[in-house]
Formats: structure tokens, C-alpha cells, sequence
């Protein structure tokens, strides 16, 4: 039981001091300026002439990066040391822990187009210490079954204004709308409204009604569509800022507050110490003297015979 009650307050120690170390201004900062200084590499490393002359510079440089992303990983573990549970509760611990931990596999390490990507993510960690880019990502993540709809019906509208555009101008203008594929592609480029008075232009000269389908289509694909789509990612950034703050209050909880089970194991854990300490100290007292009066029970008999 001592060795249990011993082993908690060691971990408890280790947390608090390598929490103390984590949550620490400069510490931040440190880790992020080696990721960028991790990213410099990786473009000087794109220029053949840097690669051939400072070749092992980099390689080298590229070792003291990976082993200071190694070390922060360690002290981040080390500051959950006595709640290991909660450090896998936040998605950007484990994103960071299978990126460093990534770089120590054996076939990741020989293959070299994979390993530059995996380097290529280590920026992506930037996003921890920039909230409004970890909100923008969380974002884009929440956006994405609302563009998955807004494609749909994108792809949908394009469709069946290609057909339209192949009924109506294949004949006149097969260069743009000769087949389904070629209206799709010219329509799809048309939602940008750039080249949209050319397109005009020449469907003028082909039949005054097109000016219908040009205008109903731009007023569609290019206003109504994208409006939509600038309302979803709106939404879902909103949400995002939501569930940061409620995050952050979660992880404010928790760096104060510990798991109630874990709480009530170090009081059962203390108790028994010093129930333990007691019964020691009992067994140590001497035996109590009998006073000068007393006479022994043995004294007692023998006078009575």
C-alpha cells in the first residue's frame, strides 16, 4: 500500500511539473518557431543547388527538429502522468502523437515521397497554437456534409443546363457545347462570370433567347449557389468558435480538477497508509508498569494456601 500511495504522488509530481512546463508562454513559442524552422528546411531542401552543397547540414538540422518534436511529445504525456485518459480526450494530442511518433516507423522512414509528407503535416501542427486557424479547420471539417449537399445540387444544376446548351447551340457552337462533357466544362467555367460576356456575345449571334439561359444560369450557379455555400461555411464557423470556447473551458476544468475515481483510490490509498502507521506505532509502545500495591496473582494464591 505504500508502494501504491508512493507511486501516485510521483505521478502527481511528474504532472505538475511537466504541466508547469507545457502550459508556460515560452514553451509555446519555442515549439512553434521549430516548426516553422521545420518548414524553411523542407523548401530549401526543393532547391537542387541547397540540397547538393548543405545536404547533411539540413539532414542534421532535420534530426534536431524531429528530436525537439520528440521531447515536447514527452512532456506532454508527462504532464497527463496522473490522468493518462484525459491527454487522449483532445483530437489535437493525438493528431501530434501519430505525426512525431509516425516518424520512428521503419517503412515510413525508407520511403521518401511518404516521409515528406509526413514532414508536410508536422506544419499542420501550427494550428494549436494559432486558435483562429484551429477554429478555420474546425470549420471547414463541420462544412463539409453541407458542401457535400451543395456539389449535389451544383452538379445537378450544371447537368441539366448542359443538356439545354447541347439542345440549343451544339449545332452553332460544337467547340462549347458539342457534347455533354464540353457544355459541363464551359458552363462550370462560366460560374466564375468570367468570359460571361463573350459567352453572350456569341449566343446573341446564334438566337436572341439565349440571353435567357446566360442569365438565369449566372443568376443561379453564380448567386444563388454560392450564396448558399458562403452561408454554410458561415454556419459551420460560427459552431466552431462555439465548441473552442467550450473546449477551453473544458480543458480549464480539467487542468484544476481531477477524475473522481482517481481521487477517491488516493483516499482510500491514504487511509490505509495511515492506518498502517498506526497499527506500527502501537506495536512500538512498552507495556504498561503495574502499580507499587499490585501484588501478582501468583503472590495471591500461594498466601491463600
Amino acid at each position: 500500500m505504500t508502494d501504491l500511495t508512493a507511486g501516485a504522488t510521483g505521478r502527481s509530481g511528474l504532472a505538475a511539473r511537466c504541466r508547469k512546463i507545457t502550459e508556460a508562454p515560452r514553451f509555446g513559442v519555442g515549439v512553434f518557431a521549430v516548426i516553422l524552422i521545420n518548414a524553411g528546411l523542407m523548401g530549401a531542401e526543393t532547391y537542387s543547388g541547397l540540397a547538393r552543397t548543405y545536404g547533411p547540414a539540413l539532414h542534421l538540422a532535420e534530426e534536431a527538429c524531429l528530436t525537439l518534436f520528440t521531447l515536447e511529445m514527452l512532456l506532454r504525456l508527462g504532464a497527463f502522468a496522473d490522468r493518462p485518459k484525459a491527454f487522449f480526450r483532445d483530437p489535437w494530442n493525438i493528431f501530434d502523437l501519430v505525426i512525431v511518433a509516425s516518424a520512428f516507423l521503419p517503412f515510413l522512414r525508407e520511403n521518401t515521397t511518404l516521409l515528406r509528407l509526413l514532414r508536410l503535416a508536422r506544419v499542420l501542427r501550427t494550428a494549436r497554437f494559432l486558435p483562429h486557424l484551429r477554429i478555420l479547420l474546425l470549420a471547414v471539417g463541420r462544412s463539409l456534409p453541407g458542401t457535400a449537399s451543395f456539389l449535389f445540387v451544383g452538379a445537378l444544376v450544371l447537368y441539366v443546363y448542359a443538356m439545354v446548351g447541347w439542345v440549343c447551340f451544339a449545332g452553332s457552337d460544337p467547340g462549347h457545347f458539342g457534347s455533354i462533357g464540353r457544355a459541363m466544362l464551359t458552363l462550370f467555367l462560366l460560374t466564375t462570370l468570367d468570359g460571361l460576356t463573350d459567352a453572350v456575345r456569341a449566343g446573341l449571334e446564334i438566337s436572341r433567347f439565349s440571353i435567357v439561359y446566360y442569365a438565369s444560369y449566372a443568376l443561379l450557379a453564380s448567386f444563388v449557389l454560392v450564396n448558399v455555400l458562403i452561408g454554410v461555411v458561415l454556419n459551420s464557423l460560427d459552431e466552431a468558435r462555439e465548441m473552442e470556447k467550450a473546449d477551453a473551458r473544458a480543458r480549464e476544468r480539467a487542468a484544476h480538477d481531477t477524475d473522481p475515481a482517481d481521487e477517491v483510490r488516493d483516499r482510500i490509498a491514504a487511509a490505509r497508509l495511515a492506518l498502517d502507521d498506526l497499527e506500527a506505532s502501537l506495536t512500538r509502545l512498552p507495556a504498561p508498569a503495574k502499580p507499587p500495591g499490585e501484588r501478582a496473582p501468583e503472590r495471591e494464591l500461594e498466601s491463600a494456601r
